[in-house]
């Protein structure tokens, strides 16, 4: 799974979603859909314009989480157990 650590982001920098639709430039309703991590897809100019605007990397941003189903997936596959 992977985390959008946006609403988390604007609230250390106590920015609204409006203001960083304002200052980004993308729409209201795609920050609001990122904020709430409702994104299936992400467009990487949109990435970049939000790292340039809060003065961050993509990895503040964004972050890998592995699904417990997958590592199970993963180690009956190998032959190693979940336990």
């Amino acid at each position: 799974m992977i985390k959008i650590h946006l609403s988390r982001l604007l609230g250390d920098r106590r920015m609204t979603q409006s203001e960083l639709a304002v200052k980004t430039g993308i729409r209201k309703a795609t920050i609001n859909e990122m904020y709430h991590e409702l994104v299936e897809r992400v467009n990487l100019d949109y990435l970049s314009r939000i790292c340039e605007v809060l003065d961050c990397e993509i990895v503040d941003i964004l972050e890998y989480m592995p699904n417990n189903d997958n590592k199970r997936r993963h180690n009956k596959v190998s032959g190693l157990s979940s336990h």
